[in-house]
């Protein structure tokens, strides 16, 4: 599989979010570990989950389409998204010690248009900064799309330090004045450039945007003001949904920056395959098998819908592949009123084994009949339909 996260996922580099949204949905339902359990299937749902967080976020995406693959990888591994920046230039690059005397490399560039490093400050100095979103998945029984359940689940999340309260160190720490930003939070560099001279402000590197130094860090948290904690949550998940839907819980997503608003959690929910019911939208699909007696005279059989069994009339001289609607059997509307319905599909089973008497009676059919069948062509549009 290629690397590319537009090849990855199967669209264009110029795919919106819904296709984007779109596209790994239908990885994550072929190669989830929960569905597929090949040898490969968990390395191709974790590129089509990476490259579905790239390609959704604007600022990683524009700098991703920038970069290419190779060095958006670099930045990321060397914190440009969500350490405390990289050090020293890469050089070597078309980007590196080419332009005046700087040479800042790769890394000024990407700091030139996203604000450095995450850090402590997230190129905001000491502004609050809301978390990111969390994205998550949940599967559930068709029996609980159509009820509606509260869900518990448990996910492994970043929270904020409970020693050092996100701090970053402990609260006794002797603190100082950045001496490489006086204070500010952000340096201000002039270069000359071909096209004269240009003055570039950045998140300090040395203080991460704070300002100040501290004598020690959170043992804890070793200064990042965060950890990783598993949290056991409850969502209400309304009756109707359907695979590939998400729910939003609000503030539960990973902890702001100075003071800043959690981010949500998102949860896109998978729904199971059931054995009796296949689903199209807000309808119910059920085949249904009756005998050659009640297809010939009639008769009135029980069909299991989700609420339980319900009485189904078959008329004499029913069809193997006609196919009846039950009113409101279907799945509950989302966000609407009523229900879909229910479409049953009967087929005709033709008897393997019979006894004595059952052979004679069928073979008296067959001479009081005889064996050349007269059907309309009604019978074959139905036939093809069923298929």
């Amino acid at each position: 599989m290629s690397e590319d996260f537009y090849e990855v996922l199967g669209v264009s580099r110029d795919a919106d979010e819904e296709e984007i949204s779109q596209a790994f949905r239908k990885k994550a339902a072929k190669y989830h570990p929960d569905v597929n359990d090949d040898e490969d299937a968990e390395e191709k749902f974790r590129k089509a989950k990476k490259a579905k967080e790239v390609l959704s976020d604007e600022e990683k995406r524009q700098a991703y389409d920038q970069m290419g693959h190779e060095r958006f990888e670099q930045a990321e591994k060397r914190g440009g998204f969500d350490g405390g920046g990289a050090g020293g230039g890469m050089g070597g690059g078309p980007f590196g010690g080419g332009m005046g005397g700087g040479g800042g490399g790769f890394e000024d560039i990407f700091e030139q248009f996203f604000g450095g490093g995450r850090g402590r400050g997230g190129g905001g100095g000491n502004r609050p900064q809301p978390g990111r979103d969390i994205r998550t998945n949940m599967r559930i029984s068709l029996e609980a799309a159509y009820e509606g359940v509260t869900k518990e689940f448990t996910i492994e999340r970043p929270e904020e330090c409970p020693d050092c309260g996100g701090a970053g160190h402990p609260e006794d720490a002797d603190v100082e004045t950045c001496p490489e930003c006086d204070g500010q939070g952000q340096v201000t560099q002039v270069r000359q450039t071909p096209l004269g001279r240009v003055q570039q402000s950045q998140t300090c590197r040395r203080c991460s945007g704070e300002g100040e130094l501290y004598s020690e860090e959170c043992s804890t948290c070793s200064g990042d003001g965060v950890v990783r904690n598993e949290a056991t949550l409850q969502v209400d998940v309304p009756a109707g949904i359907r695979s590939g839907q998400s729910l939003r819980m609000d503030r539960e997503g990973a902890p702001g920056e100075n003071g800043g608003p959690k981010g949500d959690l998102l949860i896109e929910v998978s729904v199971e395959d059931h054995p009796d019911f296949e689903r199209d939208g807000d309808d119910l699909h059920h085949r249904h098998a009756i005998s050659f007696p009640q297809a010939t005279f009639g008769a009135t059989v029980e069909i299991p819908t989700l609420e339980g069994t319900v009485e189904m009339d078959i008329p004499a001289g029913t069809q193997s592949g006609e196919r009846f609607r039950l009113h409101g059997k279907g799945m509950p509307r989302l966000r609407g009123r009523g229900q879909g319905d229910l479409y049953v599909d009967v087929q005709v089973v033709t008897p393997e084994d019979m006894n004595k008497e059952q052979r004679e009676a069928l073979e008296q059919f067959a001479e009081a009949g005889g064996e050349e069948v007269d059907v309309d062509r009604g019978f074959f549009e139905k036939l093809r339909n069923s298929f």
